[in-house]
């Protein structure tokens, strides 16, 4: 019940800060980041560059999800044609749920009959329910890989680490290790949102900058 009460209240906040911005979409748009991991969702409320760029990427997805709604069953021969297209269009929408497995999750829905996916690209209950799914089966394909102990766990550590590293690397050479250390600091949920999503890479490399400045 706390879990249910913590959520409610995080997207009370998310909508007061959404609201003013977009009025038209607010509602919407807090509940697409609500899919998001509770330690993210609380940073986000204290890193405004942070929430924009995710606000920014909802929308994305939104007007997405809006264009395919109206040209899905015009021509569907046509708009079905490129499976390339409909796979960049069904990644940008997966990816606004941040399970850190956006790829592997497209893969696996593009796998149903075109009808079904060309459905999904209008319907994002639907698609939320399917993300849901996808990213249940690849936690247990997970779990069954991967022996569970804290060895396993400091190994993933170790690859997160290597690969912030790389990614701090190509911005900021010189103080790619002094950044990198900051960064891990935080949870490993945010780390891999800040993998995935170059934006918000650059916002947090800036702020350890500017920590290191001081």
């Amino acid at each position: 019940m706390d879990e249910e009460d913590d959520l409610e209240t995080l997207g009370e906040q998310l909508y007061s800060l959404i609201y003013p911005k977009q009025k038209e979409n607010a509602g919407k748009l807090t509940g697409m980041l609500l899919e998001l991991p509770a330690p993210v969702l609380s940073q986000m409320l204290q890193d405004e560059a942070m929430l924009t760029a995710a606000v920014e990427k909802a929308l994305r997805a939104l007007q997405l999800a809006k264009e395919s709604s109206e040209f899905t069953y015009k021509d569907e021969d046509d708009v079905s044609a490129s499976s390339d297209s409909l796979g960049e269009q069904l990644f940008e929408l997966v990816d606004v749920y941040n399970t850190g497995h956006s790829q592997k999750i497209t893969g696996m829905l593009l796998e149903q009959h075109k009808d079904a996916v060309l459905h999904l690209l209008s319907d994002s209950k639907q698609l939320e329910e399917q993300v849901n799914i996808a990213l249940k089966t690849l936690k247990e394909q997970n779990v069954e890989e991967t022996d569970v102990s804290d060895s396993s766990e400091a190994d993933d550590m170790d690859r997160l680490g290597e690969k912030l590293f790389s990614l701090v690397e190509a911005i900021d050479p010189l103080h790619a290790n002094d950044v990198t250390g900051m960064l891990l600091e935080m949870d490993p949920t945010a780390l891999q949102q800040l993998i995935s999503d170059r934006t918000m890479l650059e916002v947090a490399v800036q702020k350890a900058q500017a920590a290191l400045d001081t």
